[in-house]
């Protein structure tokens, strides 16, 4: 099993740490991985995306060309990434930073208003967070359980008053893909 993975997005929607959560989680779980960050160099605004790769044995190569799954968190994003996720794949979009629709058939969508949602919880930086939540009760290549366990381990200590609030985001994210 090897499942590729791109976040994108702008910088400053956390974009990188959504990516090496994925990362740091299944590593806990005894799983290879990779994590290849990209971002240009405007940083908060500009363009910012992560590849993961997840996989039961050895990982030939970092890069992704056809991911199985893709969270994209605005309109440049989806735009670039869409038509490239592998048939029967997982495309993940946050709709209130989108304003247009999938256009693939052949791919599981879910449009989740991430930053609307996370608005409601009182930290619009929560977005990246719901749509994992959202990914990972889509792509069941890891638990919830895991994520909020590696979450209690890799958040910074600088936001460890948010740690509550990252959970529920995952959550909320999960259970909107539930229902």
């Amino acid at each position: 099993m090897q499942t590729e993975i791109i976040i994108a997005g702008f910088g400053g929607q956390g974009v990188l740490f959504a990516g090496q959560l994925l990362a740091y989680t299944a590593m806990e779980e005894g799983l290879d991985v990779t994590w290849f960050p990209s971002y240009g160099p405007e940083m908060r605004g500009g363009t910012a995306n992560c590849t993961v790769i997840i996989a039961d044995e050895e990982i030939g190569a970092p890069m992704v060309t056809r991911p199985t799954a893709c969270i994209a968190m605005n309109l440049p994003s989806l735009d670039k990434y869409e038509g490239l996720i592998k048939e029967d794949g997982v495309l993940i979009v946050d709709s209130a930073m989108v304003d247009r629709k999938v256009e693939r058939s052949d791919i599981k969508s879910v449009a989740i208003p991430g930053s609307k949602m996370a608005e409601e919880l009182g930290n619009k930086r929560m977005s990246n967070m719901i749509l994992l939540g959202a990914l990972i009760a889509s792509l069941p290549v890891i638990s919830l359980e895991a994520f909020e366990r590696s979450l209690k381990e890799h958040l910074p200590k600088r936001h460890m008053h948010l740690l509550d609030a990252n959970v529920e985001a995952l959550e909320k994210g999960a259970t909107y893909v539930a229902e």
